[in-house]
């Protein structure tokens, strides 16, 4: 899940400008996690039985940074306020009660509505663990603030996305979380990152980086489905572009340069999105 909360605009004075009126939270995995330790993520997990991709989200929102997306289940509508009850229901689910029994002893239903599709990734097959990843994004709603779970989060950075990449290296920012900061650095305000998400929701397609060995590149490469070398010079699964979406434009590609993931142009080509 990408949440995001407003701030105010600070001027940039490298740029002259004022930069994103908002940030994104970033959660820092623990140390022993078998996938992606200590790297600072979204919030996210594994679907359930019986779950849709919107519900999943929500729900590993709750669980992992204690924002709760939820409704009355009589009366319809939604109620994302914080209230009395929340830290008991998700201590609750992170004891490992079923989360649909969880919220109809509150009355309350997931409130799925307002999550904006952004992106699907799915893990290279190189990878042992791997997952497909829907990522939607919400802004926070109002009288809530995230905390971390101390389980599989154990600290969490607010942060905007031209702030998020320039410290990549320290928060350990893996390639879906690097790419992503760079699409929202585009973008100046929530509202702007909202309509951007119900366009892109139009224009599906899955992103499946392959693993590619270049001449002349530092590390190992990771292809994205809009390289010119992703079907030629990668290896492992793939999911060729079948159509261009408007999205698929700027660095291609991703390279390991000092323990840090690159978010780079293929050669000749431009970063111009």
């Amino acid at each position: 899940m990408i949440l995001l909360r407003r701030k105010m605009p600070e001027r940039d004075d490298a740029r002259g400008a004022p930069g994103s009126w908002f940030e994104v939270l970033l959660l820092r995995r623990r140390a022993g996690a078998s996938f992606m330790a200590q790297a600072h993520v979204f919030p996210g997990g594994a679907t359930e039985a019986g779950e849709d991709a919107r519900t999943s989200a929500a729900r590993e929102l709750f669980e992992e940074a204690g924002i709760l997306l939820a409704r009355d289940a009589d009366r319809g509508g939604a109620d994302t306020l914080e209230s009395p009850n929340q830290a008991v229901l998700r201590a609750k689910l992170l004891a490992g009660e079923p989360a649909e029994r969880v919220l109809a002893s509150a009355g309350l239903a997931w409130w799925t509505e307002a999550l904006v599709p952004w992106s699907h990734w799915i893990t290279p097959s190189i990878e042992k663990k791997r997952f497909s990843a829907r990522f939607f994004v919400i802004e926070l709603p109002p009288g809530q603030d995230p905390s971390y779970d101390a389980q599989e989060t154990v600290d969490l950075v607010w942060a905007t996305p031209e702030a998020a990449l320039a410290r990549a290296a320290e928060l350990q920012l893996p390639p879906p979380q690097v790419r992503t900061c760079w699409e929202l650095s585009a973008f100046t305000t929530i509202e702007e990152v909202l309509d951007a998400g119900r366009v892109r929701a139009e224009e599906p397609h899955p992103i499946m980086p392959r693993l590619a060995t270049l001449t002349g590149a530092s590390g190992p490469t990771l292809l994205l489905p809009w390289d010119p070398d992703y079907v030629s010079g990668g290896a492992g699964d793939a999911t060729p572009l079948t159509y261009t979406p408007s999205w698929a434009v700027g660095p291609s590609r991703f390279v390991m340069e000092a323990g840090e993931w690159k978010h780079v142009a293929a050669p000749g080509s431009t970063t111009a999105g």
